[in-house]
Protein backbone atom coordinates (compact mmCIF):
# COMPACT_ATOMS: atom_id res chain seq x y z
CA UNK A 1 0.00 0.00 0.00
CA UNK A 2 1.63 3.31 -1.26
CA UNK A 3 1.18 5.79 1.73
CA UNK A 4 -1.12 8.77 0.62
CA UNK A 5 0.02 12.67 1.04
CA UNK A 6 -3.23 13.22 3.04
CA UNK A 7 -1.76 10.56 5.31
CA UNK A 8 1.35 12.74 6.78
CA UNK A 9 -0.47 13.67 10.08
CA UNK A 10 0.96 15.25 12.92
CA UNK A 11 -0.32 15.97 16.34
CA UNK A 12 -3.36 18.74 16.20
CA UNK A 13 -3.93 18.92 19.76
CA UNK A 14 -4.55 16.22 23.01
CA UNK A 15 -7.61 16.40 25.30
CA UNK A 16 -7.98 15.97 29.00
CA UNK A 17 -10.26 15.15 31.30
CA UNK A 18 -9.51 16.44 34.56
CA UNK A 19 -11.18 16.84 38.00
CA UNK A 20 -12.54 20.07 38.96
CA UNK A 21 -9.77 20.81 41.50
CA UNK A 22 -6.79 19.32 39.28
CA UNK A 23 -8.32 21.32 35.80
CA UNK A 24 -8.03 24.48 38.29
CA UNK A 25 -4.22 23.07 38.81
CA UNK A 26 -3.65 22.08 35.81
CA UNK A 27 -3.96 26.28 34.36
CA UNK A 28 -1.40 27.02 37.12
CA UNK A 29 1.24 23.68 36.32
CA UNK A 30 0.82 25.03 32.29
CA UNK A 31 1.53 28.68 33.43
CA UNK A 32 4.43 28.22 35.98
CA UNK A 33 6.10 24.33 35.07
CA UNK A 34 5.34 24.92 31.45
CA UNK A 35 6.14 28.49 31.09
CA UNK A 36 2.78 29.32 29.01
CA UNK A 37 1.90 32.67 28.95
CA UNK A 38 -1.42 34.78 28.33
CA UNK A 39 -0.82 34.58 24.55
CA UNK A 40 -0.90 31.15 24.71
CA UNK A 41 -3.97 30.67 25.58
CA UNK A 42 -6.14 29.62 22.59
CA UNK A 43 -9.41 29.68 24.36
CA UNK A 44 -11.34 29.50 27.25
CA UNK A 45 -14.84 28.91 27.26
CA UNK A 46 -17.40 29.63 30.32
CA UNK A 47 -20.58 28.46 31.25
CA UNK A 48 -23.33 31.33 32.57
CA UNK A 49 -24.15 30.87 36.35
CA UNK A 50 -27.96 29.87 37.32
CA UNK A 51 -30.05 31.89 39.75
CA UNK A 52 -26.78 34.50 40.57
CA UNK A 53 -24.27 31.88 40.60
CA UNK A 54 -21.18 32.72 39.24
CA UNK A 55 -19.69 31.48 35.91
CA UNK A 56 -17.98 28.50 35.25
CA UNK A 57 -15.24 27.72 33.06
CA UNK A 58 -16.04 24.74 31.07
CA UNK A 59 -12.65 24.18 28.93
CA UNK A 60 -9.32 26.28 27.72
CA UNK A 61 -6.98 25.68 25.49
CA UNK A 62 -2.66 26.56 25.69
CA UNK A 63 -0.05 26.25 23.58
CA UNK A 64 3.07 24.79 25.09
CA UNK A 65 5.51 25.55 22.19
CA UNK A 66 6.26 25.73 18.78
CA UNK A 67 9.03 23.96 16.88
CA UNK A 68 10.65 24.27 13.85
CA UNK A 69 13.01 21.21 12.52
CA UNK A 70 16.82 21.40 12.42
CA UNK A 71 17.06 20.00 8.88
CA UNK A 72 17.03 16.08 8.20
CA UNK A 73 18.31 15.29 11.41
CA UNK A 74 16.08 16.44 13.74
CA UNK A 75 12.35 15.73 12.04
CA UNK A 76 8.97 16.34 13.90
CA UNK A 77 7.67 12.81 13.91
CA UNK A 78 3.93 12.21 15.64
CA UNK A 79 4.59 8.67 16.96
CA UNK A 80 2.40 5.86 19.39
CA UNK A 81 3.72 4.09 21.64
CA UNK A 82 1.41 0.88 22.85
CA UNK A 83 1.58 -1.02 25.30
CA UNK A 84 -0.70 -4.06 26.61
CA UNK A 85 -0.98 -6.19 29.25
CA UNK A 86 1.61 -9.25 28.92
CA UNK A 87 1.26 -10.69 32.20
CA UNK A 88 -0.25 -14.01 32.56
CA UNK A 89 -3.81 -13.64 33.75
CA UNK A 90 -3.77 -13.22 37.32
CA UNK A 91 -0.01 -12.22 37.89
CA UNK A 92 0.10 -8.62 39.21
CA UNK A 93 -0.08 -6.55 36.33
CA UNK A 94 -0.22 -2.25 36.62
CA UNK A 95 -1.03 -2.10 32.94
CA UNK A 96 -4.12 -4.00 33.02
CA UNK A 97 -5.06 -2.19 36.22
CA UNK A 98 -4.79 1.07 34.80
CA UNK A 99 -7.11 -0.38 33.00
CA UNK A 100 -9.50 -2.64 34.29
CA UNK A 101 -9.62 -0.21 37.43
CA UNK A 102 -11.16 2.43 35.25
CA UNK A 103 -13.10 0.12 33.75
CA UNK A 104 -11.51 0.96 30.72
CA UNK A 105 -10.32 -1.30 27.37
CA UNK A 106 -8.30 1.76 26.30
CA UNK A 107 -6.64 4.67 28.91
CA UNK A 108 -3.96 8.11 27.10
CA UNK A 109 -0.79 6.52 30.04
CA UNK A 110 1.09 9.56 29.07
CA UNK A 111 2.40 12.41 27.12
CA UNK A 112 5.71 13.25 25.70
CA UNK A 113 6.38 16.59 25.51
CA UNK A 114 9.98 17.67 23.74
CA UNK A 115 12.12 20.36 24.63
CA UNK A 116 15.64 21.17 23.65
CA UNK A 117 17.37 21.42 26.97
CA UNK A 118 16.15 18.42 29.16
CA UNK A 119 18.58 19.06 32.43
CA UNK A 120 17.74 22.76 32.55
CA UNK A 121 13.64 22.31 32.14
CA UNK A 122 14.14 18.91 34.65
CA UNK A 123 15.89 21.27 37.42
CA UNK A 124 12.90 23.95 36.48
CA UNK A 125 10.63 21.64 37.66
CA UNK A 126 12.32 19.66 40.64
CA UNK A 127 12.87 23.47 42.18
CA UNK A 128 9.18 24.01 41.92
CA UNK A 129 8.43 20.23 43.55
CA UNK A 130 7.59 18.10 40.66
CA UNK A 131 8.13 14.88 40.94
CA UNK A 132 9.62 12.23 39.10
CA UNK A 133 9.79 8.35 38.93
CA UNK A 134 12.53 7.86 37.24
CA UNK A 135 15.97 10.05 36.86
CA UNK A 136 17.06 11.26 33.37
CA UNK A 137 17.48 8.41 31.44
CA UNK A 138 19.39 8.06 28.34
CA UNK A 139 18.27 5.88 25.01
CA UNK A 140 21.47 5.17 22.96
CA UNK A 141 19.43 3.73 19.97
CA UNK A 142 17.37 6.78 19.15
CA UNK A 143 19.69 9.30 20.63
CA UNK A 144 17.43 10.83 23.00
CA UNK A 145 17.25 11.42 27.08
CA UNK A 146 14.03 10.97 28.91
CA UNK A 147 12.16 11.56 32.05
CA UNK A 148 8.97 10.31 33.52
CA UNK A 149 7.13 12.66 35.75
CA UNK A 150 4.54 11.48 38.73
CA UNK A 151 0.59 11.03 37.97
CA UNK A 152 -2.00 13.39 38.03
CA UNK A 153 -4.60 12.58 40.94
CA UNK A 154 -6.54 14.35 43.82
CA UNK A 155 -4.36 13.57 47.48
CA UNK A 156 -5.75 10.44 48.85
CA UNK A 157 -7.29 9.32 45.47
CA UNK A 158 -7.06 7.08 43.42
CA UNK A 159 -4.13 7.15 40.88
CA UNK A 160 -5.17 8.60 37.06
CA UNK A 161 -2.58 6.14 34.98
CA UNK A 162 -1.67 9.28 33.70
CA UNK A 163 1.73 11.37 33.64
CA UNK A 164 3.51 13.04 31.73
CA UNK A 165 7.30 12.17 30.04
CA UNK A 166 9.91 14.75 29.05
CA UNK A 167 12.73 14.15 26.59
CA UNK A 168 15.63 16.26 24.20
CA UNK A 169 16.78 13.95 21.17
CA UNK A 170 20.29 14.48 19.80
CA UNK A 171 21.95 15.37 23.05
CA UNK A 172 25.38 17.22 22.89
CA UNK A 173 28.18 14.28 24.72
CA UNK A 174 28.21 17.48 27.54
CA UNK A 175 24.72 16.57 28.54
CA UNK A 176 25.16 12.92 28.39
CA UNK A 177 28.38 13.28 30.73
CA UNK A 178 26.29 15.26 33.30
CA UNK A 179 23.22 12.61 33.22
CA UNK A 180 26.03 9.90 33.53
CA UNK A 181 27.96 11.51 36.40
CA UNK A 182 24.05 11.69 38.14
CA UNK A 183 23.24 8.71 37.42
CA UNK A 184 25.95 6.64 38.18
CA UNK A 185 25.50 4.15 35.12
CA UNK A 186 24.77 4.60 31.38
CA UNK A 187 20.83 3.96 30.66
CA UNK A 188 19.60 2.31 27.11
CA UNK A 189 16.54 1.30 25.54
CA UNK A 190 15.36 -1.62 26.69
CA UNK A 191 16.44 -0.08 30.05
CA UNK A 192 14.53 3.03 29.73
CA UNK A 193 11.29 1.08 28.77
CA UNK A 194 12.10 -1.41 31.59
CA UNK A 195 12.93 0.30 34.19
CA UNK A 196 9.55 2.10 33.56
CA UNK A 197 7.77 -0.83 33.60
CA UNK A 198 9.48 -2.00 36.66
CA UNK A 199 8.88 1.17 38.53
CA UNK A 200 5.67 1.46 37.64
CA UNK A 201 4.91 -2.31 38.60
CA UNK A 202 6.79 -1.49 41.76
CA UNK A 203 4.28 1.14 42.75
CA UNK A 204 1.03 -0.04 41.69
CA UNK A 205 1.81 -3.29 43.69
CA UNK A 206 3.09 -1.58 46.88
CA UNK A 207 -0.01 1.02 46.35
CA UNK A 208 2.56 3.97 46.54
CA UNK A 209 1.76 5.85 43.50
CA UNK A 210 3.64 9.02 42.95
CA UNK A 211 2.08 12.18 42.49
CA UNK A 212 2.99 14.96 40.01
CA UNK A 213 3.28 17.15 43.08
CA UNK A 214 3.38 16.19 46.82
CA UNK A 215 0.15 15.57 48.42
CA UNK A 216 1.09 18.94 50.90
CA UNK A 217 2.25 21.22 48.03
CA UNK A 218 -1.27 20.29 45.93
CA UNK A 219 -3.07 21.43 49.11
CA UNK A 220 -1.27 24.32 49.85
CA UNK A 221 -1.66 25.58 46.13
CA UNK A 222 -5.47 24.39 46.44
CA UNK A 223 -5.39 26.93 49.51
CA UNK A 224 -4.38 29.93 47.47
CA UNK A 225 -6.39 29.66 44.07
CA UNK A 226 -8.89 26.15 44.61
CA UNK A 227 -11.49 28.77 44.96
CA UNK A 228 -11.16 30.54 42.22
CA UNK A 229 -12.55 29.68 38.52
CA UNK A 230 -9.45 29.98 35.30
CA UNK A 231 -11.01 33.21 34.37
CA UNK A 232 -10.30 34.55 37.83
CA UNK A 233 -7.07 33.49 38.43
CA UNK A 234 -4.17 36.66 38.19
CA UNK A 235 -0.78 36.78 37.18
CA UNK A 236 -0.19 37.95 40.94
CA UNK A 237 -2.07 34.87 41.96
CA UNK A 238 0.52 32.64 39.68
CA UNK A 239 3.58 34.58 40.89
CA UNK A 240 2.85 33.39 44.31
CA UNK A 241 2.00 30.22 43.81
CA UNK A 242 5.32 29.63 42.00
CA UNK A 243 7.09 31.21 45.12
CA UNK A 244 4.88 28.92 47.17
CA UNK A 245 6.43 25.69 45.27
CA UNK A 246 10.01 26.81 45.38
CA UNK A 247 9.86 27.35 49.49
CA UNK A 248 7.72 24.49 50.22
CA UNK A 249 10.54 22.48 47.83
CA UNK A 250 13.48 24.24 49.00
CA UNK A 251 12.54 23.71 52.82
CA UNK A 252 11.28 20.02 52.35
CA UNK A 253 15.02 19.23 50.73
CA UNK A 254 16.34 20.61 53.66
CA UNK A 255 14.80 18.37 56.24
Amino acid sequence: MTKKPFMNFTVDHMTMLLHPKLYTLSYAVFRIIFGTTPDDLLYEKKRAGKNGAKDVSMTYATRVGEWQPRGDKDPLNTIFAIVQPSEPEGTPSHVRQMLDGHENVAHLQHVALRTPDLIAFHKHCVERGVQFVTPILKDDHENLIQVFSGEWFLPGGKPSGFFFEFLQRDPSDNELAQIQKANKQSWFRDETFLGLYDEKEREYQSGKVLSFLSPELFNAIMDKIGHKQVFEITEQDLNEVEQLMLDMTAKANKA
